[in-house]
């Protein structure tokens, strides 16, 4: 229990190795089971709203399948860069077609995170954004990086906390939302509801 917050035990709907780490951070008692919610990016709606939809959908998707008065907390991360939506790289020309068009520039990373818990009747949904600026990379960086296959399952095509760290020029905001779950924001909004 964090702070002495009287939190329930939570079940994890997201399959992201880097999320149940840094949800572990928090030392909550919790479980794992990925949500089946296809993710479908609709552009007519803001970021913002895409990714708590998303989170919310992954939620409840979750917490139908079960029967234990647990909360679950779904999340969802989206990459933008000039208005376009960059999801997970669908193979390494892909990838490299990602990197290219983020060398040098600006984007925005967005998280949803929801928690939700049916018999408590609480369902809470945020989002965070974080502005990331990359260096120019060569060619010869952008190959070498998706040889390393860590930005195949990684929206936007490169991950933070390992060797993608060497592209990132600069971070404005939360950099646990880079790595998909921002962990402040969450830590905020349980203390709201489980004081």
């Amino acid at each position: 229990m964090i702070f002495n917050l009287k939190t329930p035990d939570f079940i994890l709907a997201s399959a992201s190795p880097r999320r149940q780490e840094l949800f572990s951070l928090l030392e909550l008692n919790f479980k794992v089971q990925p949500s089946d919610v296809e993710e479908i990016h609709d552009e007519s709606i803001s970021p913002e709203e895409l990714v708590q939809s998303l989170s919310l959908q992954k939620a409840q998707d979750v917490a139908d399948k079960v029967s234990e008065n647990l909360a679950v907390v779904g999340a969802d991360t989206i990459v933008l860069l000039e208005n376009e939506v960059l999801g997970k790289p669908k193979d390494k020309a892909e990838a490299q077609k990602m990197l290219r068009s983020l060398s040098g520039k600006t984007h925005k990373v967005f998280t949803g995170f929801t928690i939700l818990h049916k018999t408590q009747k609480i369902e809470v949904s945020e989002a965070v954004a974080t502005e990331v600026k990359f260096k120019e990379l060569s060619d010869l960086e952008i190959e070498s990086y998706v040889k390393t296959k860590e930005p195949m399952d990684k929206a936007g095509a490169y991950g933070i906390q390992g060797f993608g760290s060497i592209l990132v020029e600069k971070v404005n905001g939360c950099y646990f939302n880079v790595m998909g779950f921002p962990l402040n924001r969450f830590y905020e909004a349980l203390k709201k509801i489980y004081v």
